[in-house]
């Protein structure tokens, strides 16, 4: 009777720990710590099951007391796999087919790049080169000095597309706490309002992200992100962090052009849960262009892993004011120093 009970326990206490891992928002854990890091490696806890199925059949086989309780462990275990992979397939895994969703972007069209340099690490001419190779208007570049901006935009300039630099830095001493952005002259001239200082109203609380308004008023509001990552002692400050940017892309906080957002936000799609403000939005009014051309489940950290392995907390969110024309994690740059995956879009204005 005892052991009856126990198994029972057992069972129920897997089935109650998968569905929370799973699907933590249902329980409203997707922003608690543990649980928030287990569910940004969705295509991590597959293999994890997989692995796990394996030794379970051996027991099935060598132990016969236990057949009945390794048999619905197991058939938890698919379940849970089941689960994850199809989010991960609904979300997509970056065919080439689903990155692009127009055979050519309009003239009006605004392509973004964000990369989280780690300190400056892939050094300004390898940023450039990838920049120029994808003809961006905007980069956003978490943990990314002045000085390094300031070389990317000479060597830009040099090849006949440059840039202005926006920097703000809560220190010196650390290059992860400064986040630079670079927007063609093309797009007019912006003027950056997010405070210098850290922490809400004015700016995130540990990593700065940068905020640029067009100064006519024309163009969308431009931000590049930094939120600082989900670590035990920084859990409050990233919650926080989730809350402003939310803030920044809802109801009258953005022009008549809207805003355009990218950068690392150290959170996946299933973090943002609760914090939509609009229907197909995932954070504030802000739509994600790597679910909405089938890239969402692929990882763009940490790069020395396989990308669908890894998790997918680097993104590029617009309001509807934008649709996205191509999106894709940029996956020839796992060796050049950082840790972070590019990620590139193209957006234009949305038309009625």
């Amino acid at each position: 009777m005892l052991s009856t009970l126990i198994r029972t326990i057992v069972v129920l206490a897997t089935l109650a720990f998968l569905t929370v891992l799973a699907w933590p928002a249902i329980a409203g854990l997707q922003n608690s710590w543990v649980i928030a890091h287990a569910v940004s490696f969705r295509g991590l806890a597959v293999a994890v099951a997989i692995a796990l199925l394996a030794l379970l059949a051996i027991l099935l086989l060598l132990v016969r007391p236990l057949r009945a309780t390794t048999a619905l462990l197991m058939v938890l275990l698919v379940t849970f796999g089941a689960v994850n992979s199809g989010i991960l397939l609904h979300r997509g895994l970056g065919s080439d087919a689903a990155a692009a969703l127009a055979a050519e972007p309009a003239d009006a069209a605004v392509t973004v790049l964000s990369w989280n340099t780690l300190g400056d690490a892939p050094g300004a001419a390898a940023i450039a080169d990838l920049a120029l190779a994808e003809e961006a208007d905007v980069l956003t570049l978490p943990e990314t000095t002045e000085e390094t901006g300031v070389l990317i935009a000479e060597a830009m300039r040099a090849a006949g597309r440059p840039m202005w630099v926006h920097t703000v830095s809560f220190d010196l001493i650390s290059k992860a706490r400064s986040t630079t952005l670079l927007i063609s002259p093309d797009l007019g001239d912006y003027t950056v309002t997010s405070a210098a200082g850290s922490g809400p109203p004015g700016n995130t609380n540990v990593l700065p992200t940068v905020i640029a308004e067009p100064v006519d008023g024309a163009g969308p509001t431009i931000i590049a992100v930094h939120a600082v990552a989900p670590i035990r002692w920084e859990m409050a400050n990233w919650r926080s962090d989730l809350d402003w940017l939310a803030e920044q892309c809802s109801g009258g906080s953005s022009g008549d052009d809207g805003v355009i957002m990218a950068g690392d936000f150290n959170a996946t799609i299933d973090h943002f849960a609760g914090r939509a403000t609009s229907d197909g939005a995932v954070l504030g009014d802000c739509r994600d262009a790597a679910a909405a051309t089938g890239s969402g489940g692929v990882g763009t950290w940490p790069a020395w892993a396989p990308a669908l392995l890894g998790a997918p907390i680097d993104h590029v969110l617009a309001t509807p004011d934008w649709q996205v024309e191509r999106m894709r994690v940029i996956g020839t740059e796992d060796t050049a120093g950082s840790d972070h995956r590019p990620v590139v879009a193209t957006l234009s204005p949305a038309t009625e």
